[in-house]
């Protein structure tokens, strides 16, 4: 893989203020490999959780003696396990993530966003996967947690090329077939779709336990419509050309759009998923770093 290719999703400036911020699930995980985060499994590590009867052949250094002389039974001391956990990056390659220029594309802008979280997630050990959708699922990267697992991840950002619509609720239940349980999912698309079938693909991942994220996605002038005078606007994943005056409609776009924003806040907020929003006009380095933050301060609380 080029160099070019490999900073076309990977900025240096970006990583660098990234990179040392730990990525922490909120809750408990499930892994399979000793780590830095809370397991719901019991074992002998890290936090009291309770005790269990003592069985023939266990460790007697984790008999609990107080307990012993307490109640005369014996009873073996469990703990929280730390372990590594899983995130699953789910990046809608769909042909309306195409609009906007060079580094304001969303589809580059949410790329690059994912790439970055990878790899500091990598870096700290925990695995990583990516899968890339649009009607249907068209790519996945199994979970890994080397750097190599970075470069697979970028080819196969580089040989994509959007032409579809988007059919969100499809493509999430059948990823979430291919997932664990009580992992994080973190979704990168401009969510121009159903909200109450997204809602239902997305309460499927809730009951296996996940922390899902979603990282909305959106250009400068879908929230604004900070357009003049009469435009052209071509349909990126249906056919045809509108040719009109902007100032006849930007009052019913903002207002069209604010009630599927609040739709969209309501959803999230009954399920118990976290949204972010991204407007691409701004640094992606102070996106992340906003929403890494973000993150420590609920962590902390």
């Amino acid at each position: 893989m080029t160099a070019s290719v490999l900073s076309r999703y990977l900025n240096p400036e970006v990583l660098s203020r990234v990179v040392d911020r730990p990525m922490e699930p909120k809750g408990l995980v499930v892994g399979n490999l000793a780590g830095a985060h809370k397991s719901p499994m019991s074992g002998f590590a890290v936090e009291f959780a309770g005790h269990r009867d003592y069985i023939v052949g266990d460790d007697p250094r984790h008999i609990d003696w107080r307990l012993y002389y307490k109640r005369d039974r014996l009873s073996i001391k469990q703990y929280e396990m730390e372990t590594n956990f899983v995130c699953h990056l789910l990046l809608d390659v769909s042909a309306s993530m195409r609009y906007g220029d060079d580094t304001q594309q969303k589809l580059l802008y949410a790329a690059q966003a994912a790439m970055t979280l990878g790899y500091s997630i990598v870096c700290q050990n925990d695995k990583v996967s990516l899968a890339t959708f649009d009607d249907r699922v068209r790519g996945y990267v199994p979970p890994g947690n080397s750097l190599s697992q970075i470069h697979r991840m970028i080819q196969h950002l580089d040989e994509i090329e959007p032409v579809e619509k988007t059919n969100l609720q499809d493509c999430l239940t059948d990823l979430t077939g291919r997932m664990g349980r009580r992992e994080i999912v973190i979704i990168f698309s401009d969510f121009l779709t159903d909200l109450t079938a997204l809602e239902a693909a997305l309460q499927r991942m809730k009951y296996h336990r996940h922390e899902i994220v979603l990282f909305h996605v959106l250009h400068h002038h879908e929230r604004t419509f900070n357009f003049d005078g009469m435009v052209k606007f071509l349909g990126l994943e249906e056919v045809g050309e509108y040719l009109t005056q902007t100032e006849d409609i930007r009052q019913g776009y903002l207002e069209a759009m604010h009630r599927y924003d609040s739709a969209f806040d309501d959803l999230c907020r009954r399920n118990a998923i976290e949204r972010v929003s991204v407007d691409t006009s701004r640094n992606l380095g102070d996106e992340l770093v906003d929403y890494m933050n973000q993150r420590t301060r609920v962590r902390v609380r």
